[in-house]
Formats: C-alpha cells, structure tokens, sequence
C-alpha cells in the first residue's frame, strides 16, 4: 500500500471531463427528492433563491421554472464552467462534450432563460467558504453536496443561514459515507468485494482532503446552532441503479489516477471494475444523502 500525502482542495474537480457525467448522475439520482422537499416547503413564484455551489445546472432551472418571472435564481460557484448551460440552451443542459471556459466570470451576470414562465437566472463566481453572502432577504437558499468538502463548513453554514430572509428556509443537503460505507452491501462475490474495495480507497482520499465522513448526520444540530427553527431532516438511499452505475464510473474515472498513486488500486483492478460496470448484474449504491432543512424565525 502506498504512502499518501495529505493535501487540501476540492478531490473532484468540475474542470474535469468526467464532472459533467457525474452532475448528470446526480440529477437523475437526487433532483426529485430534492425537488419535492423545496416543494414542501412551499416554493412558488416570486421567490428569491440562492443556489450554492451547484455545480450542473438542473436545480437552478428547475428553480427558475418554478419561481418564475416574477422571482430571481441567485446560482454560484467557485467554477462556474458547467453552469453556463443554464443560458446556453433551453432546456438547461450543455451540449454533449461541451465544457466552457470560466476565464473572466468573477461576477457575471447572465439573464432570462428562452421562454416566458422562467424566472432570471443569475450566475456568480463566488467561494461560500471565504466570500460574504452576495445579498441577504433570500426565501430560500439550498445547497447540496457542497459543505462536506469545505474545512469550515459550520462558519459557511453560518454565512447561509444569515442571508435567509425571517421566515424563510435554509435547505442543506449532504452525503453521510460513514452511515453506509459500501458500494455493494450485497457482496455476494470478487466483482462486489472488488468495488467495496475501490470505495474504501474513495473514503480514503476524501478523508485525506479533510473530508468529514460523518457530516450528514450533523447537519440538524449544526442548523440549530445558526439559529434555525422548525428543523428536519430525512435521508435518501438509492440502493442500485442504471445512474449509480453511471456515478461509480464516473468517479472512478475520475478518481482512476490518484487511487493507483496512492496504493488503493491498481490499473487492471480499475479496469475490470468499470468493466462490471458496464453491465447490469451489479448492484452498487451511493452514499446516503441527507436533507435537512430549517426556518429562519420571523
């Protein structure tokens, strides 16, 4: 086993071809539950929303169809490459392949959406773990899959939860890799103890990144020490699908180059588990992803 280094930074980088098959895996994933728990809390037109670190652009469309033109989509990032696809075509999504260059989007502002129902959408580069909030009086901000990788993830919680307006939410998702540690819970042979084996080394480099494993599980607490009310929370499990396929890949791809540096596996174990992939006898899942949400008090 090789010797790791510690190192600092986002593990997986949106510049990266393979971002883009990943944001797409997750919108199939998650975009409903989320969506449904944004619903819940009643989201509707005329609401002012504040998109953190989206990453894709599927949740800030599907925002902008809802709040309408009478509303306002706030959307930021630190790479804003792959949410030019909220402008670039209308049904939100980037052409196949393509991967715009972010040079010189410090604070760009893009308008409406083609179509007369959608709300502005407004895209800014922004780093939640460093920069101030970029406005206040939100009715809701939501961030997904965002804090678990920032090292002061309560004092951006903080930033967030302040820039709600009174009476709006404060809607945090994030993965629990702890509270469920396997690709494949079933190992029922070599392909499943392979692929739990390469999630093993996963866990390891996000931990060496500073990553918390244990994150999800804090987050009602956490929302309650920003001042919070009226906070749930509820997790999400896919167990197997054609989309957790996709992401393992996806990850793995990504990943395939950093896990053979560090010792975690190597090129032809790599291979043969996209291979399995590649069909549908395996089942592997994601970490659990929990929703937590809470109510700025009036």
């Amino acid at each position: 086993m090789g010797r790791m280094t510690s190192e600092t930074g986002y593990l997986l980088d949106n510049r990266q071809r393979e971002a883009g098959r990943r944001f797409d895996a997750l919108a199939e994933l998650f975009d409903p539950w989320t969506l449904d728990h944004l619903d819940q809390l009643g989201l509707a037109a005329g609401w002012r929303c504040w998109e953190v670190g989206a990453g894709g652009p599927s949740v800030p469309t599907a925002l902008a169809e809802r709040v309408g033109p009478t509303g306002r989509v706030l959307v930021t990032d630190i790479d804003t490459s792959w949410l030019r696809a909220c402008v670039t075509s209308p049904a939100g999504r980037a052409a196949s392949g393509t991967h715009a260059d972010p040079a010189g989007d410090v604070t760009q502002a893009l308008t409406e959406l083609s179509g007369p129902a959608t709300g502005p959408i407004e895209v800014r580069r922004h780093d939640v773990a460093r920069d101030e909030p970029p406005g206040d009086g939100f009715d809701l901000v939501h961030v997904r899959l965002v804090l678990v990788h920032l090292p002061d993830r309560a004092e951006a919680l903080r930033r967030m939860a302040g820039a709600v307006r009174p009476g709006g939410w404060l809607v945090v998702e994030d993965a629990d890799p702890a509270l469920q540690p396997l690709a494949c819970p079933d190992e029922r042979g070599p392909a499943e103890e392979l692929a739990n084996r390469i999630r093993r080394g996963f866990r390891a480099l996000l931990a060496e990144r500073g990553v918390d494993l244990s994150f999800g599980r804090t987050l009602p607490a956490l929302l309650r020490g920003a001042g919070l009310h009226d906070v749930r929370a509820e997790g999400c499990f896919p167990l197997t699908s054609p989309a957790c396929r996709e992401l393992e890949a996806a990850t793995v791809r990504q990943l395939r180059g950093r896990l053979v540096a560090g010792g975690l596996a190597t090129e032809e174990e790599i291979e043969r588990h996209l291979d399995h992939l590649r069909g549908e006898g395996m089942d592997v899942t994601t970490a659990p992803l929990i929703t937590c949400w809470g109510r700025r008090p009036d």
